[in-house]
C-alpha cells in the first residue's frame, strides 16, 4: 500500500498541479510519514517492572486467645517493640509448678549433703557418753570381783558375769561411735547424684515452661512496618499463624524483566536506576538476582511490545536509608552511567 502511494506520488511530482492536486499531495506525505512512523519501534531505553516487598510474618509457636494487639496496620514500630501477646495462664501455672518442683529437689539434694540434725547428733553423743560411763564401772566392778575372788569372798562365776558385762558395755561404746561418726556424714555418692539429677531435671522442666510462657509474647525483630494485622483481640490463633507482617525498610526490592538479548547486561552487584511516578530522581540499586530460567512476561507488565516475550527475571535492591518505593508499585529501569555506585 505504501509502495503504491509513493508511486502515485512520483508519477505527480513532475506533473502540473492545481490547487485540489497541491492539497492532495501534502495529505498522502502527511500519510506516508504517519504510517512509517507507526510501523517503527521506538529504542528501548530501559525495561519495566514492580516493586516487591519481602515480609517478616510474625507468630508464635502457641496457639492461645489473642489477648492484647500493641499495633495497628501502617504503624512503626522499633526493635524489640510489644506486638502482641496470647493467653498465658496455662504456662504461667506450669512454671510456678516447675519453681516448686525444682525448688523440692534442690532441698533434697542439698539435706543429702549434709549430716543429720545437730539435736539428732547431740542425742547420740548423750547416749555414747551413757555408754562410756557404764563401761567405766563394768571395768571397776570386774576389778573389784577379782580382788574378791583372791580374797575367797566370791566365786569364779562372779567374775564371769561381772566380764561378760564389761563387753557388752563396751560394745554399746563402739556401736555409738559409729552411729555418732555415720551421723556427721552425707548420704552415699550414689543418692545424692540421683537427687543431682533429679534437681537438674527440674531446672530443665523450669526453663521449657518459661520458653513457652515467654512464646506467648512477641515483640518486633528488627525496626520495621506493621504491614497486615490478621487477627484481632479475642480471636483464637492456631501455633504458628502468622498474627500480623512485618516490611523492614531495607526488605523492598525492585523486580523487573529483561529479553534474552540483554540479559548479558546484567551481574550480581551491578547497579541500575529505578524511576517511578512522584518519586524524584532515579534511585540507585544493586542488582542482586538474575534468574537462571527463562518465563513469559508476567501480566502486571504487559504492553503492545512487550506481550508473548520470552525474558528473564533480575531482582535489584537500593539501600534501606534511600528506598522509597512501595510493594506493587510500577519501575521503569535502566543501567546506571559506567563509575555510578548505589
Amino acid at each position: 500500500m505504501l509502495a503504491g502511494k509513493a508511486r502515485y506520488i512520483g508519477r505527480m511530482k513532475n506533473a502540473p498541479l492545481n490547487l485540489s492536486q497541491q492539497r492532495t499531495r501534502v495529505l498522502l506525505c502527511c500519510l506516508v510519514g504517519l504510517l512509517g512512523s507507526a510501523c517503527s519501534e521506538p529504542p528501548a531505553t530501559g525495561w519495566s517492572g514492580y516493586a516487591e516487598g519481602d515480609y517478616i510474618y510474625i507468630a508464635a509457636p502457641l496457639s492461645g486467645r489473642l489477648q492484647a494487639l500493641a499495633v495497628r496496620e501502617g504503624q512503626s514500630v522499633s526493635k524489640n517493640a510489644p506486638l502482641f501477646a496470647l493467653d498465658a495462664d496455662a504456662e504461667r501455672a506450669a512454671s510456678d509448678e516447675a519453681v516448686a518442683r525444682l525448688a523440692g529437689a534442690r532441698a533434697q539434694a542439698a539435706n543429702l549433703d549434709k549430716g543429720r540434725r545437730s539435736d539428732e547428733i547431740a542425742v547420740t553423743q548423750a547416749q555414747l557418753t551413757q555408754a562410756q560411763a557404764s563401761a567405766a564401772f563394768a571395768q571397776s566392778e570386774l576389778a573389784r570381783q577379782q580382788q574378791l575372788l583372791v580374797q575367797g569372798f566370791v566365786s569364779k562365776s562372779r567374775i564371769d558375769d561381772a566380764a561378760t558385762i564389761l563387753k557388752q558395755a563396751q560394745a554399746r561404746v563402739a556401736e555409738l561411735e559409729a552411729a555418732l561418726k555415720v551421723a556427721k556424714l552425707p548420704a552415699r555418692v550414689d543418692e545424692r547424684t540421683a537427687t543431682q539429677a533429679s534437681a537438674k531435671a527440674a531446672s530443665d522442666v523450669l526453663r521449657q515452661s518459661q520458653w513457652r510462657e515467654a512464646q506467648k509474647q512477641q515483640a518486633a525483630p528488627l525496626d520495621a512496618l506493621v504491614s497486615d494485622v490478621f487477627f484481632r483481640a479475642g480471636e483464637f490463633v492456631p501455633a504458628g499463624q502468622a498474627v500480623l507482617a512485618l516490611l523492614p525498610p531495607g526488605n523492598v526490592k525492585a523486580r523487573f524483566f529483561v529479553p534474552q538479548a540483554d540479559l548479558g547486561k546484567f551481574k550480581l552487584g551491578q547497579t541500575v536506576l529505578l524511576s517511578c511516578d512522584g518519586c524524584g530522581a532515579p534511585m540507585a540499586a544493586r542488582v542482586t538476582h538474575v534468574a537462571t530460567q527463562v518465563e513469559f512476561t508476567p501480566p502486571v507488565i504487559y504492553s503492545n511490545a512487550q506481550r508473548a516475550k520470552l525474558v528473564y527475571l533480575v531482582e535489584a535492591r537500593p539501600d534501606a536509608g534511600a528506598s522509597g518505593l512501595h510493594p506493587g508499585q510500577p519501575l521503569d529501569v535502566r543501567l546506571a552511567p559506567a563509575g555510578n555506585k548505589p
